[in-house]
């Protein structure tokens, strides 16, 4: 059963958003976007609490992402990505992207402590994962 509503073209969108932020760091990374992608549209909190689509979480303007500004995110998604995309959207969550808001990509072997006021709740291969605290009351 899906944790947040969707149709088809959702699922897509979500899975392009996937490949274009985290293709190589595989499917692991791609899935851990896409659970940052989910828990902003289930997010009650911050700049994520009028998000209530996936439509609206890619399309954020201003705070979403980067990868929306350029052409690779707008080909096709491939059977691999749509299917990664479906275990997100049925609420399946990885570490350390589980309760994560946000994200970015480094080149450095470690991440800033906090970023934007939020705690670094973990590190994936080039990406760093930031999540508010249980008293944020996001979910």
């Amino acid at each position: 059963m899906a944790v947040i509503k969707h149709n088809e073209a959702e699922v897509k969108l979500l899975a392009r958003l996937m490949r274009a932020e985290a293709e190589g760091e595989g499917n692991l990374g791609m899935l851990m976007v896409g659970n940052v992608g989910v828990n902003r549209v289930r997010a009650r909190c911050y700049e994520f609490k009028k998000i209530t689509s996936i439509t609206q979480m890619v399309n954020q303007r201003p705070g979403g992402f980067e990868s929306t500004y350029f052409s690779y995110f707008y080909q096709a998604a491939r059977e691999n990505e749509i299917k990664l995309a479906r275990r997100n959207i049925k609420g399946e969550r990885f570490s350390p992207a589980t309760r994560s808001l946000w994200f970015y990509a480094t080149d450095t072997k470690g991440c800033k402590a906090q970023w934007y006021n939020q705690w670094n709740s973990g590190k994936y291969k080039n990406h760093c994962f930031y999540s508010p605290l249980e008293s944020s009351n996001c979910y």
